[in-house]
């Protein structure tokens, strides 16, 4: 009988571990399965431009996995079952059942509103793709309007950063304003916060620092301070949670419910449990927890890769660097922000800041993309057999 590998989540980091498994796994050995709750790859990463007007390719699973022996499952995940090796999914055709011998879960995260009042039911995000073409259907409506109206961005993380400035570029009818909790940009250097600041003011994104939501009304913002904002557009980038799945299912996991794991993203808890991307609690290099992104997607995803491959076919487990050196931040088309970090996680004196750091983040968006797009691309011609299965042939040609 074939291992079965189930990877629940096909983003960044579940797509990149399902094609690699598959490039390094004999397919005689093992049956892969990737369940997803919808049938495209979704470029987390330029959702924010998404919103604004871009047009960001969205390439088909089915296709993406073309070729790789991989199973694709269109599914919501609404359960797991580690005590039994099990997922419940759920579909059109009503779900089930899912068996598996080793689980990764990368379900990643979403935005998180903080159980602040209104802003489920009137402010936009752009954690998912439907909530990005949502903003950005509403943006266009602003536009037929005449193009004039405002659009408050509430959260001052790189996300919040990005969406900003992205819409105030392209938008340039709108009034757009940035809630900053604290100073904006203070996970920056001087240098970089400076930057930042200029580009902002040349965009005519207004920054209002030092400010708390407490409420978001379908016109409005409602601040700490008694403040009322006139908005349009809401949108709420003031951070991010993951799926209450794992602890349902009785993972370890942290306060937050992200899955703590040891040195190879196994599951603290269950052994035969791995878990990447934005839903695992990996200590780094550095003795800190790296954060949500894409580049932790990658470490996280790698190291469990070497891990998976080497416990099935008997062979030492490569150490993957688990380090978080910089932040890449998009100011739009033409400008951006490369800010280099130290091994505690704070930000270096230098940065580089213009065109130059704005072309290094669009490179790596289009790499990200391409990676994952393209899981067959360096197939060995021979992949490794599993260890049960090399060492039952051996016997059969011994005797």
């Amino acid at each position: 009988m074939k291992h079965r590998i189930v990877v629940l989540g096909a983003g960044y980091a579940g797509a990149y571990v399902a094609g690699n498994l598959a490039r390094r796994l004999s397919p005689a050995d093992t049956e892969i399965t990737v369940v997803n709750a919808v049938p495209d790859f979704v470029q987390r990463l330029r959702l924010n431009q998404l919103a604004a007007g871009r047009d960001i390719e969205a390439p088909r699973l089915a296709d993406v996995f073309a070729g790789t022996g991989i199973r694709l499952r269109v599914a919501r995940v609404t359960a797991i079952a580690p005590e039994r090796r099990a997922v419940a999914v759920a579909d059109a055709d009503g779900g089930g059942e899912l068996g598996y011998d080793t689980l990764v879960y990368a379900l990643g995260s979403h935005g998180d509103n903080h159980a602040v009042p209104g802003v489920a039911e009137h402010a936009f995000d752009v954690a998912a793709r439907p909530s990005a073409l949502r903003l950005r259907e509403r943006l266009d409506d602003l536009g037929r309007r005449g193009g004039d109206g405002s659009v408050v961005v509430v959260g001052d993380g790189l996300t919040g950063i990005e969406t900003a400035t992205e819409i105030a570029e392209a938008r340039p009818g709108l009034s757009v304003s940035l809630i900053a909790r604290g100073e904006l940009g203070a996970r920056l250097s001087a240098g970089a916060r400076g930057h930042l600041r200029q580009a902002c003011d040349r965009l005519g994104v207004t920054v209002l620092e030092h400010t708390s939501v407490e409420a978001v009304e379908e016109t409005r913002v409602l601040c700490a301070d008694g403040t009322a904002l006139a908005s349009d557009a809401t949108v709420w980038t003031a951070g991010f949670a993951v799926s209450p799945i794992a602890a349902a299912g009785g993972l370890e996991v942290t306060e937050h419910g992200r899955i703590v794991v040891d040195r190879t993203m196994r599951s603290a808890s269950h052994p035969d449990v791995y878990a990447v991307g934005d839903s695992v609690h990996a200590i780094g290099d550095n003795g800190l927890p790296l954060p949500m992104s894409c580049g932790s997607a990658g470490y996280t995803g790698r190291q469990a890769i070497e891990a998976i491959v080497g416990r099935l076919t008997g062979r030492e487990i490569a150490n993957v660097k688990l380090v978080y050196q910089y932040n890449a931040i998009s100011l739009g088309r033409r400008d951006g922000i490369w800010q280099s970090v130290d091994q505690e996680g704070r930000a270096k004196p230098k940065y580089m800041g213009g065109r130059k750091a704005a072309r290094i983040k669009a490179a790596i968006e289009r790499g990200s993309l391409w990676g994952t797009s393209h899981p067959t691309f360096g197939v060995p011609r021979r992949r490794r057999r599993l260890a049960a299965a090399a060492d039952a042939s051996a016997e059969m040609v011994t005797a």
